[in-house]
């Protein structure tokens, strides 16, 4: 029987995580299946996956009808089904987390309400309630990586909570995520606490860049450089991340068993009909990072990717991309921050969509 290519993905040292739940996927097992054959090795869940989720299907319908009995608001209910659904999948991936090296894998992420992501002291509230609900050691808090973020990762951090920072485009602010995570672990060790049982990743996203500028690279006349501004700056990324994980400050928290902050690749399907489907998976495979994709870019590795190490590929050309956006009058921060707001916005859609969803079978059950 021929290897697994997804599976093979792993021998690089990048752990492939799944960026899809719902109840079908468990129930029929085929999330066991996706675990076992295809080495999938965690989840990551947004605003999206579940409006899609409990939009879809009736999978739900008892579940709100139970919940709005309790006189509950619909952000609650919202909550109440997420958590159920995150327990049973960290628990089909305990596991993993349980491996030879225990605590390297297997997370389920759930994030905290878009609504927040510019609210620090909303969003560590809910933090911490979302962490006491789910009460699973192998369970990620997703937070966004924006500014008013920042204080609130570090917060959650030094509190011993395991954080996904979500909705990473430019290199500063990653920067910032890891000095965030380090600054929260610190304080742990000042409070007496451990830290050898955190985990995080920073969510660096990808296919949404190379949406933005291609069109700008037709414009300035620079079209060599479409599709490749991504790959040049999670390539640059990693080198931050090198560089802070293996530089003093952290040695002496990795002397107390912390773990460094793993870069995360996102975004990795392809938006573009023109780029191969597997590029953003294939491009960046290499050691210490994990890379979350949807169901259909699983599929399409599956059939047809090639697993090779290529992160470290081309560092020099990488440079150069993003020296010669520069020189050609792109400002890749100006960018950045714009994907950031409309991710938010992105997030915050679905969101609405799915209080409104839960709102009108919440009445229709009512009036039945």
């Amino acid at each position: 029987m021929a290897t697994n290519r997804v599976k093979q993905i792993h021998e690089f040292g990048q752990s492939i995580w799944l960026d899809f739940i719902d109840r079908k996927i468990m129930d029929s097992g085929e999330l066991q299946k996706l675990i076992d054959e295809d080495g999938v090795r965690g989840i990551t869940s947004n605003p999206a996956i579940f409006e899609k989720a409990i939009s879809s299907s009736s999978d739900y319908d008892e579940d709100i009808k139970k919940l709005a009995k309790e006189d509950k608001s619909n952000e609650d209910i919202f909550y109440g089904l997420a958590v159920s659904d995150i327990q049973r999948a960290a628990d089909l991936f305990k596991p993993v987390y349980e491996e030879e090296v225990k605590g390297a894998d297997g997370y389920v992420s759930l994030e905290v309400s878009p609504f927040l992501a510019l609210d620090t002291e909303g969003t560590i509230q809910q933090a911490r309630e979302l962490w006491k609900a789910v009460d699973r050691e192998n369970v990620m808090i997703k937070i966004p990586g924006t500014a008013p973020g920042l204080a609130a990762i570090q917060t959650a951090i030094s509190e011993g909570i395991n954080i996904n920072v979500t909705l990473l485009f430019g290199l500063d602010r990653y920067e910032a995520v890891t000095n965030a995570y380090i600054s929260g672990l610190e304080a742990r060790v000042a409070a007496g606490q451990p830290i050898d049982g955190i985990a995080s990743v920073a969510s660096f996203f990808l296919s949404r860049i190379d949406v933005m500028v291609d069109p700008l690279l037709d414009e300035k006349g620079a079209p060599e450089l479409k599709a490749q501004v991504a790959i040049a700056s999670a390539r640059k990324a990693y080198e931050i991340y090198k560089r802070v994980f293996n530089g003093e400050r952290f040695a002496k928290l990795k002397e107390k068993g912390a773990k460094p902050q793993r870069l995360l690749w996102a975004s990795t399907s392809s938006k573009n009909p023109d780029i191969p489907d597997t590029k953003y998976v294939e491009e960046l495979i290499g050691p210490n990072t994990v890379d979350t994709v949807p169901m259909e870019t699983l599929v399409a590795f599956r059939d047809h990717g090639v697993a090779e190490n290529r992160l470290e590929n081309d560092l020099d050309k990488a440079t150069a991309t993003l020296e010669k956006l520069k020189s050609v009058g792109i400002d890749i921060d100006q960018i950045t921050q714009k994907l950031e707001d409309e991710g938010i916005e992105k997030f915050n859609k679905p969101y609405e969509k799915l209080l409104a969803a839960i709102d009108t079978q919440k009445k229709a059950l009512e009036t039945a």
